[in-house]
C-alpha cells in the first residue's frame, strides 16, 4: 500500500480527516531543519556536493526576491556637457531618464520561451558511420563498395519511393523504417502512440537528419492534432517536436518525451 494511502487509512481509523496539502505544508516547514542537520552530519565529498547545492539555491531565491521588488526605476543619465547657455531653472535639476523594469509576468514568459527548447537529454553520444552504416559490396565480382546500407531506424515520408539500385547510395531497410513514435506528454503523465511527420535534427550529423535516421537523443516532429491542443486563438496545434528517449534499434520501438 502507498505511504498516502495508508495515512489515510490510519487518519479515518482515529477519526480525524486527512489532509494532503496540510502534509505537505509541514514537510516543506521541516526542510530548513533536516538540511540544517545534513550539513552538520556530511563529510568529505558529500558535505562539498551538498555546500554547492545549497548555495546554488540561496542563489536562486535571491534572484527571484530581487525580480520581485523591482519596479519603476530613475537612474541618473549620464554627465554630458550642455551646450550653449542652461536656463536657471534647471540648474538645480538633476538629469534623470526614467528606464522601466520589465515586470515580473514578462520576465517569466521570456523565461518559459527560452526554456521551451531546455531538451530532455541535453549530452548524447556521438554515433560514428561505422555504426550506423553497414559496407554493400557490388557489382559483377563484388568489389565496389560505394553502398551503404543504414543499420538504425529511419523515418521516411509516405510519397518515398526507393532509387533503382544502379543509383541507390544508402540503402534503408523496410523492417527499420517507423512511421509512429511513443510520445509522452511531461505536465500531462500520459503516454500517445502518434504519427511522425518528419526528423528535425539528429545531433550526431547532418546527414543523418537528412536520410531520417532515428537515434538517442534525435529531434522528432510529431502530429499532435488528436489530442485536441488549441493555441490562444483557438487554432488546433498540429506538430510538435519530441526527443528520442530510447535506443530505437535495441527496443523496437521508438520512446520519446514531448518539448512543452
Amino acid at each position: 500500500m502507498p505511504q498516502n494511502e495508508y495515512m489515510e487509512l490510519h487518519a479515518r481509523r482515529h477519526g480525524k480527516r486527512f489532509d494532503h496539502d496540510e502534509v505537505q505544508r509541514k514537510k516543506a516547514a521541516r526542510a530548513p531543519k533536516k538540511e540544517a542537520k545534513m550539513a552538520k552530519k556530511l563529510l568529505g565529498i558529500r558535505a562539498k556536493l551538498f555546500a554547492e547545492k545549497r548555495r546554488k539555491e540561496k542563489i536562486q531565491m535571491k534572484k527571484a526576491i530581487k525580480a520581485h521588488q523591482e519596479k519603476l526605476a530613475k537612474k541618473k543619465a549620464p554627465e554630458e556637457v550642455p551646450e550653449g547657455a542652461v536656463p536657471s531653472y534647471l540648474l538645480d535639476r538633476e538629469g534623470q531618464n526614467r528606464a522601466k523594469v520589465l515586470s515580473n509576468m514578462i520576465k517569466q514568459k521570456r523565461k518559459e520561451k527560452a526554456g521551451k527548447w531546455t531538451v530532455p537529454l541535453p549530452k548524447v553520444r556521438a554515433q560514428s558511420d561505422a555504426e550506423v552504416f553497414k559496407e554493400v559490396k557490388s557489382g559483377k565480382r563484388r568489389n565496389k563498395s560505394w553502398k551503404r546500407m543504414v543499420t538504425k531506424v529511419t523515418f521516411v515520408g509516405d510519397t518515398f519511393t526507393r532509387k533503382a539500385p544502379k543509383y541507390e547510395r544508402f540503402i534503408r531497410p523496410m523492417g527499420l523504417r517507423f512511421k509512429k513514435a511513443h510520445v509522452t506528454h511531461p505536465e500531462l503523465k500520459t503516454t500517445f502512440y502518434l504519427p511522425i511527420i518528419g526528423v528535425k535534427k539528429n545531433p550526431s550529423s547532418v546527414m543523418y537528419t537528412s536520410l531520417g535516421v532515428i537515434t538517442k537523443g534525435t529531434i522528432i516532429e510529431v502530429n499532435i492534432s488528436e489530442l485536441g491542443l488549441v493555441t490562444q486563438t483557438g487554432k488546433v496545434v498540429w506538430g510538435k517536436y519530441a526527443q528520442v528517449t530510447n535506443n530505437p534499434e535495441n527496443d523496437g520501438c521508438i520512446n520519446s518525451l514531448l518539448l512543452v
